[in-house]
């Protein structure tokens, strides 16, 4: 079994004739058409054709996500992760383009640009076919787009200062997030987006240039929390970061850039064709847009290979890349058998598959690694001699057959796929910590509240403010001395409101001085001294005893490596948290305050594998059924690969289910239960209750609660919250109950864009068509039942396309299921609903959501319904919806 050297299957793939003869050809006749491709064999294809003829390789695909996972393959296979094309989201008069998306994708054109003159053999790429669609600036205009400064170049500051306010940046008095940049005398701070060099792992990069008269002097890295410089660098690349396509006409494409013995790959033609069409038929507007056949006019002096998973003369899929007398590769793959859903079974079925074929199993990290291998010595004693255990991602397995009849089949993979567990995968990146947004739909005109950065102020409202030719929402604050400050509404979440306890009017803070970050300072200090008369009120509180779990073992080590991105900061301080109140003999009650998708499930699934390690019993109560069903999947897949049983009860179920459940759960066959509060029912009984895990506790009633106080006294108890707690509440509150909090966003997570817009049917349609361009999925909340199916029809003529159901708590339970289970499985493309999906509910691919008659909500209900988007990579997007005659 392999641990860090590459697996021998992948030398042996990469070698097969067949894939000898696909590069070859392509080398010989520049076009050729593959088929019998499946799962991550495209990659392993792709890798070999590169790794063997040592030239350029551009992969081209139809879906934006499958881009990120064809890298990871290609990865996999060559051992070095290839460049994505991004692709911008096109929202026409919806606000600006993400700024991190425009300077990824001018950062990578600027390098393919440098490329040129140097060694290029090892250039791979993957670009879905809608950034190629897209234009990008011609050579002649690239150098005004991009900046590059050096220590020692003459420059006059002025002239840096204009540069940035005309290409897209925002000048602050201090930087505050990615697009800002700041003036002190001869010290200019930019706050660079996008992504940067490996080593770093940053989004995002805080520099600081310092002049000394018209010369570059020194240029650092800074910290943004202390603003102290930090590591010294000797050039900073300033990229432009308005992102407006420029027109074909005066543009260029993608291929421009590419070295003259690049080959293309195309891969899945008609998922291509049909992905330009539908792209197309979404965009607001096409202007700087190339129509699919052009993209391929612009490939025709390339080498071609066009994968796919058919033969051409078996379908009617047309050829893309041209010409009749094209040469064609019949590769001896096939698609890997579904394995049983119960992980004994399963491990069985690869037994089985071991006796016939050599198989690899990829494992994300070591601890899963170690874990597997330890898991099959206990249920198939022997099966680890017979196969190739190793760490790397697959994300679909396949089967290779060996042309030489001598040779077993190859299998590849994946340890998800065997148990299961099909989470969205996203890359590590650092970040820098945020915190929760608040909303600003409790502020009135002339409310005191405070900016971080500049201290107190008092609002004087929204105002619409058109820049660079778009239309942004902004909030108006007034400081000392009547200066004004303009925050957009994006970055809401650097205000807060004031809530202090002084008497009258507090004193505004003045722009510009130091004065608000000394009080900060001092501030600081005595919350310190607080916290620890708070930490000694804790210590003497509670007599009940309960039980004492003991330290970590090997098995929960495991477990927590197993996750599959990295924890935060916050997530580890809480973890650690969580742990000691359950190894103390008095019971726990620690509340878990974070957003949504902060990571607070993934806390409680740690801390209820300690309990049931020790042979305690898990509840997990919910107050929605839909969250059960999908709370239930995640511990299940989560610890399909360990010993304990994981099961829900709740209305889905029916009463012959329900009382086999409860059954089970008293004789303590079921090791975590999660439910609704059904769970809490007098019925249900436990053998050895050790831990609740309690979600959103505030929206169950008075009587359910009563019983939960109860549970208290005897049991531990992690109760989650993703309403924000208002900071006095939060004082209060810490002689009660140990709090933890969430404050950090995970990696890749981005900041909601909200706006508050009238009932205008054509921004409601651009802000769909932007959401379903790039292949997502969208939310429209109606809180009426009685004539939600009307909003639906509404909009259904504003997408004709798209697939629409609707949701809501009066439809039956089965029925209600159905509608759920397809939005998460993408089988519609929009779900007309009410706030039945306000809690927990997690969809990553949906990051879009619409919510009708905004000012009928309470600001808790919009907070969680927010955060029903942004749970991925992708930009999210909340719209809240005025009626069409109440102001904005």
């Amino acid at each position: 079994m392999s641990e860090t050297t590459p697996p021998k299957a992948i030398g042996r793939l990469l070698a097969a004739r067949e894939l000898d003869e696909l590069a070859r050809t392509v080398a010989d006749s520049g076009a050729v058409t593959a088929s019998g491709l499946w799962g991550s064999s495209v990659a392993a294809a792709v890798a070999a054709v590169q790794q063997k003829l040592n030239r350029p390789v551009m992969l081209v695909c139809g879906h934006l996500d499958e881009a990120d996972d064809l890298a990871d393959d290609i990865e996999l296979f060559l051992g070095k992760r290839p460049d994505v094309m991004p692709a911008l989201e096109l929202g026409g008069s919806l606000g600006r383009i993400s700024e991190e998306q425009v300077a990824n994708r001018l950062r990578l054109i600027s390098r393919l640009a440098d490329t040129l003159s140097k060694d290029s053999r090892d250039l791979t790429l993957v670009a879905p076919i809608q950034s190629l669609m897209q234009s990008i600036p011609a050579r002649d205009e690239l150098k005004h787009l991009v900046r590059t400064i050096s220590v020692g170049d003459a420059l006059e500051p002025e002239k840096l200062i204009v540069w940035l306010s005309d290409h897209g940046y925002n000048r602050l008095e201090q930087v505050e997030v990615p697009g800002d940049f700041a003036v002190r005398g001869g010290i200019i701070d930019i706050y660079l987006p996008g992504e940067f060099d490996d080593t770093s792992e940053e989004v995002g990069l805080a520099v600081r240039i310092d002049f000394f008269g018209d010369t570059v002097e020194s240029i650092k890295r800074f910290n943004l929390d202390t603003l102290g410089s930090q590591g010294a660098l000797q050039t900073v690349r300033i990229l432009d970061i308005k992102g407006q396509l420029p027109d074909t006409s005066s543009s260029t494409s993608l291929f421009s850039y590419m070295p003259p013995d690049t080959i293309v790959a195309l891969w899945a033609p008609l998922e291509i064709a049909e992905q330009a069409k539908s792209y197309l038929d979404r965009l607001p507007e096409q202007k700087g847009i190339y129509p699919l056949a052009a993209v391929l006019r612009n490939a025709e002096p390339f080498a071609r290979i066009e994968l796919s998973q058919f033969d051409q003369n078996t379908t009617s899929m047309p050829t893309l890349v041209g010409g009749r007398n094209v040469r064609h590769v019949r590769l001896s793959v096939g698609s890997l058998q579904k394995f049983e859903t119960e992980a004994k079974k399963a491990i069985g079925e690869l037994n089985e598959l071991a006796q016939t074929h050599d198989v690899t199993l990829f494992c994300e990290n070591e601890g899963e690694r170690k874990r597997f291998i330890e898991l099959i010595e206990t249920d198939a004693p022997g099966l680890s001699n017979k196969i190739d255990v190793t760490t790397g991602y697959l994300h679909r397995g396949f089967v290779y057959q060996s042309e030489d009849a001598t040779a077993r089949p190859l299998v590849l993979v994946g340890h998800h796929e065997l148990f299961h567990r099909y989470e969205q995968r996203r890359r590590v990146r650092k970040v820098i910590a945020s915190r929760p947004v608040d909303s600003f739909l409790d502020l009135k005109d002339g409310d005191y509240v405070v900016h971080v950065a500049h201290g107190i102020a008092r609002f004087m409202g929204m105002h619409t403010i058109q820049k660079d030719g778009k239309t942004e929402e902004y909030l108006s604050l007034r400081f000392a001395e009547n200066a004004t400050l303009h925050v957009p509404a994006s970055r809401i979440n650097l205000i807060q409101k004031y809530i202090g306890g002084f008497q009258g009017h507090p004193q505004l803070s003045r722009l510009g001085s130091d004065v608000w970050s000394k009080q900060k300072a001092k501030v600081s200090e005595a919350v310190m001294d607080m916290a620890a008369e708070l930490i000694e009120v804790q210590a003497a509180r509670g007599a009940e005893r309960g039980v004492a779990f003991p330290p970590d073992t090997e098995w929960q080590r495991e477990f927590e490596a197993e996750f599959p991105y990295e924890p935060t900061v916050d997530q580890l301080t809480s973890a650690e948290d969580i742990k000691q109140d359950m190894s103390r003999p008095r019971p726990m009650d620690r509340l878990l305050c974070g957003d949504v998708g902060y990571g607070k499930t993934e806390l409680a699934m740690r801390a209820a594998f300690k309990a049931v390690e020790f042979g305690k019993q898990v509840a997990v109560l919910v107050p929605t059924t839909v969250l059960a069903e999908q709370h239930y999947r995640s511990f299940r897949e989560r610890m399909a690969s360990y010993p304990f049983v994981v099961d829900s009860i709740s209305r889905f179920k029916s009463s012959k289910q329900q009382k086999e459940t409860v059954k089970k759960l008293a004789t303590g066959e079921i090791d975590i239960l999660i439910g609704t509060h059904r769970l809490i029912s007098k019925d249900v009984k436990f053998a050895d209750l050790g831990l609740v895990v309690i979600d959103e506790e505030q929206r169950f009633g008075v009587t359910h609660k009563e019983r939960l106080k109860q549970m208290r006294t005897t049991v531990d108890v992690l109760t989650m919250s993703a309403t924000p707690i208002p900071r006095t509440l939060h004082m209060s509150m810490l002689g009660l109950r140990d709090i933890s909090s969430l404050t950090t966003a995970p990696q890749d997570r981005r900041s909601i864009v909200t706006e508050v817009m009238s009932h205008d049917k054509n921004r409601i349609k651009l802000a769909i068509m932007r959401e379903l361009q790039r292949e997502g999925q969208v939310y429209f909340v109606h809180n009426r039942v009685n004539n939600i199916l009307s909003i639906a029809e509404e909009i259904q003529q504003l997408a004709p396309d798209a697939r629409i159901i609707i949701g809501h708590g009066q439809m039956g339970e089965g029925e209600l299921e159905d509608v759920m289970v397809k939005f998460i499985h993408h089988d519609a493309d929009i779900l007309v609903c009410t706030t039945i999906i306000e809690s927990g509910l997690d969809i990553p691919n949906a990051n879009t959501i619409i919510i009708n008659n905004a000012d009928r909500f309470g600001l808790s209900e919009l907070h969680q319904l927010r955060g029903r988007v942004g749970r991925y990579k992708h930009r999210a997007y909340c719209y809240l919806l005025l009626p069409a005659d109440r102001p904005v």
